[in-house]
């Protein structure tokens, strides 16, 4: 199942991804993950026509987000080259290091050499996650996410309720 922000899913069957990564000034890589794991539940937080001009959408967005990181059974995390005078990628590496100091979240993560911050997401994730691996392309990232996604479905871990203690209430 695809779902892409704002559009809200009560609950999911079987493994899910959370796509977190660069999105305003950086290419739709979003696309080619999602179709590489489409047999696996996808959230997609990049919208194909998000309606910049409208300030009420900024909180839609961020309480989607909030919602399906907490959702999701995996994040993962792509950095990709950009331009560092358009962006750095804020608010992934603020969700990277939220999801690095939780843990018990699976995460997967991957930085473009050519990401200008690539030094600090390797020197952030080997005091937060010793021993975790951070790829070098998207490929390999989406080949790790798929690995842990195919072990949580042969082995699911214990069903907990997509609302309660811990996860977010959709908004009303």
């Amino acid at each position: 199942m695809y779902l892409e922000a704002p559009t809200y899913q009560p609950s999911t069957s079987g493994p899910s991804a959370f796509l977190a990564g660069g999105i305003t000034n950086c290419p739709d890589w979003q696309q080619a993950a999602a179709a590489a794991l489409a047999d696996f539940t996808v959230f997609n937080p990049r919208r194909r026509h998000f309606p910049i001009d409208d300030p009420g959408q900024t909180p839609v967005q961020i309480a989607w987000e909030y919602h399906h990181l907490a959702l999701a059974d995996l994040t993962l995390f792509w950095f990709p080259a950009c331009d560092p005078k358009l962006t750095t990628q804020p608010i992934t590496m603020y969700e990277l290091g939220a999801a690095a100091a939780t843990p018990t979240r699976r995460i997967v993560v991957g930085t473009d050499p050519d990401y200008p911050r690539e030094t600090d997401v390797h020197t952030q994730l080997r005091h937060a996650r010793p021993g975790l691996i951070v790829h070098t392309t998207l490929q390999d990232t989406l080949t790790a996410a798929r690995r842990t996604l195919l072990q949580l479905r042969l082995s699911p871990p214990p069903a907990s309720p997509a609302v309660g203690p811990g996860r977010p209430k959709e908004p009303t």
